[in-house]
């Protein structure tokens, strides 16, 4: 399945999509955001632009959506913060953890600095934007409980809308992507 049968199948179960974002649309957004579209996402948004059902609008530029956004962009970083302070997490290679809860959540978001950034596909599913390449893994993130749902961004958007399983997932093809597959 190719991106175009995709959208013809997510359009007949209802999801409502506009025009494709331009290039220009993706350098602002990029720009603006601050991330690195992977090419298989930017392919699949050129061709038609998702804006029902949870996903992102990214080219509604209005002082709600922005912040919107910008709440799902910070998600998995306050997620982990949470957990932190409510569940007792610590990522092991951030060495021990230190007593003071301050100091704990400055480490954790100088590290955070470090690892790939997710970017939201569709309510709390994530594709990282790193390494900057087609057929990154996707994932379903809820603080520090974070799954695989889909090898790529095709794979995830027939398991979303039911044209997949997600016992077929096949974990094999999966890409390991630094510090997201360590949680």
């Amino acid at each position: 399945m190719n991106y175009i049968k995709i959208i013809n199948a997510l359009k007949n179960k209802g999801i409502i999509f506009e025009k494709g974002l331009s290039k220009q649309e993706f350098n602002m957004i990029e720009n603006f955001y601050g991330v690195n579209f992977p090419p298989d996402l930017k392919e699949f948004l050129s061709l038609a632009l998702p804006i029902s059902n949870k996903f992102i609008n990214w080219r509604d530029m209005s002082e709600d959506n922005i912040k919107k956004i910008q709440d799902k962009l910070e998600w998995p970083l306050e997620g982990i913060i949470f957990d932190i302070e409510n569940n007792n997490f610590w990522y092991k290679n951030w060495g021990n953890k230190p007593d003071n809860f301050e100091e704990a959540i400055d480490i954790c978001k100088k590290e955070m600095k470090k690892v790939p950034k997710l970017i939201p596909i569709c309510s709390h599913r994530y594709i990282p934007s790193e390494p900057n390449e087609s057929g990154n893994p996707i994932f379903s993130i809820y603080q520090t409980d974070i799954i695989y749902y889909g090898e790529d961004l095709l794979s995830y958007l027939q398991l979303e809308f039911n044209m997949k399983k997600y016992e077929d997932i096949d974990f094999d093809l999966i890409k390991e992507i630094k510090f997201w597959v360590d949680l």
